[in-house]
């Protein structure tokens, strides 16, 4: 018999089946429809057409597609019911399911997120946001509908001055206030204005290391230690210092008092600037928050700050507060125009603050994450005492310490538990990288150990001894995941080494020379 092909639609699954070969045509049609079931293209339960429907499609005998419905529900394959026609059975032989290859489109979302850097956005104050809504498009004035104004609403900015004084200690009138659309665009127009070098923790967001990159200005690493950034490490050469004096990220620790007045100092003698990103100097939970450094001397220090970690990043809201001799450049640099941030947010903003809304949140929002924070704590002692957690005075993550040639293996392991985590690696400066496999830096750290930068002198403050962990960020997940999550992360961490060993005794001296 001439090779043949031949298809039709199978009523309600849209799959062509195709026929083609020599033989008996029953025989080509039951291997059709087994091979269907097989692959996934008819799932369990599917109706198939009549079967006379099916033979005036094809081209067949009606009895030929009756006989091989008939012969495939004596195997098993398919299911008749009267009334109900004839179905793919439910307990059909096992289907091999369809394997396409995997793009990056394809590719599995993790089950579980412990990446930093976003709050739960199930927690977002929606009763009393569409409460400050109401109330401040009612009082908006005519002019709050028209092109906006590069420096922000002055109601918000209004706002900001006296929040952030009471709060951060910061000094600043609303008109040094300039709003922008978050941390990241506050860097650009800073960028754009100031120019380059600048030096840069050698711990910190990639993002921003290349979003000043991406604008001409290169950076350079300092050194951190316990005690926050090695400022003793700036030049005269640098224009810039960005810098996150309130829990350094992200190996936590406030900037030590000293070094806060060792940095404006420096500015002050060179007419540098020190950037302070405020990321999350609310979010304290052990003693009241660290006053910002713009406290110290405003004319020095540009703040920026934004609500991305205390509402939402969807907001787009975000501020700095900027020495007066920087006001008009960066107002140029932004443009005449408002194209980012919308006013009616900034109203919205504005009053959710002047009503005590957001100082509320602010406290709802401390105590989840300390909640949250002592969960972590908790079940990293009672799963994995070996491990040591710190950076857990404030802020959004903790950095879980790992035994030494460990973290990629353990973010590996959190990948294939479905865990998205980041490695304490990702976040190191490619220049203290490299200093820190220098001949120097092994000598220091061979010398003095972990505190060895702390002793180094200015021309050594880049180098940072290597570590490795896990910056582990517990805002993120529901409340009901959680606990998932954790369990998740416990599994991922690398095994207790072997205990530690006694020495060997020395050997005894060699016998004296005759």
């Amino acid at each position: 018999m001439d090779s043949w092909v031949n298809s039709a639609e199978i009523l309600g699954s849209d799959l062509p089946l195709e026929l083609s070969g020599t033989g008996n045509r029953r025989a080509l049609l039951m291997d059709a429809l087994r091979e269907a079931v097989r692959s996934g293209r008819l799932a369990p339960g599917t109706r198939l057409p009549p079967y006379r429907s099916l033979a005036a499609d094809l081209g067949l005998a009606r009895n030929t597609v009756a006989d091989a419905y008939a012969e495939l529900v004596a195997e098993g394959w398919l299911a008749a019911r009267q009334g109900s026609g004839t179905r793919v059975a439910e307990r059909a032989a096992p289907v091999t399911p369809v394997h396409r290859p995997r793009t990056p489109e394809r590719v599995a979302r993790p089950v579980h997120d412990l990446v930093q850097g976003q709050p739960d956005p199930s927690v977002f104050p929606r009763t009393a946001w569409l409460a400050s809504a109401r109330r401040a498009l009612t009082a908006a004035p005519d002019d709050a509908f028209g092109p906006g104004d590069p420096h922000g609403r002055p109601e918000l900015r209004r706002a900001l001055a006296g929040y952030l004084a009471r709060v951060r200690g910061v000094r600043a009138a609303p008109d040094r206030i300039v709003l922008c659309s978050g941390a990241a665009h506050g860097l650009r127009l800073l960028a754009e204005v100031v120019g380059g070098p600048w030096a840069a923790e050698a711990y910190g967001l990639p993002f921003h290391r290349e979003l000043l990159a991406s604008h001409g200005v290169g950076t350079r690493p300092l050194g951190v230690d316990a005690d926050g950034a090695r400022v003793d490490g700036l030049t005269r050469r640098d224009r810039a210092v960005l810098l996150t004096p309130a829990h350094q990220f992200p190996t936590g620790g406030p900037l030590h008092p000293a070094r806060r007045a060792a940095v404006v100092d420096w500015a002050r003698s060179t007419g540098g600037l020190v950037v302070e990103d405020d990321y999350d100097g609310e979010f304290r939970y052990d003693r009241q928050p660290v006053g910002a450094v713009q406290g110290l001397d405003p004319e020095h220090v540009v703040l920026v700050g934004s609500v991305s970690k205390s509402l939402s990043p969807a907001l787009r809201i975000g501020w700095m507060v900027l020495p007066q001799r920087l006001v008009a450049p960066v107002v140029a640099a932004k443009g005449e125009r408002e194209p980012f941030s919308s006013a009616t947010e900034q109203l919205t903003l504005a009053d959710f603050i002047e009503s005590g809304a957001y100082d509320r949140q602010v406290r709802r929002m401390r105590q989840r994450h300390r909640r949250r924070r002592d969960q972590l704590v908790a079940a990293l002692h009672a799963r994995a005492p070996h491990v040591r957690v710190t950076g857990i005075a404030a802020g959004l993550h903790a950095v879980v310490e790992l035994p030494p040639g460990t973290e990629r293996s353990a973010v590996r392991a959190a990948a294939w538990q479905g865990l998205a985590v980041e490695g304490l690696g990702d976040y190191l400066h490619p220049g203290a990288e490299h200093a820190s496999r220098g001949p120097r830096a092994s000598r220091a750290h061979r010398a003095g150990g972990a505190d060895a930068p702390r002793a180094a002198g200015p021309a050594d403050a880049s180098l940072v001894p290597h570590r490795d962990g896990l910056v582990v960020g517990y805002a993120t997940p529901a409340e009901p995941a959680y606990p998932e999550a954790l369990e998740a992360l416990c599994r991922s961490l690398p095994p207790a080494g072997p205990p530690a060993t006694t020495p060997a005794p020395a050997p005894p001296p060699p016998p004296a020379a005759p």
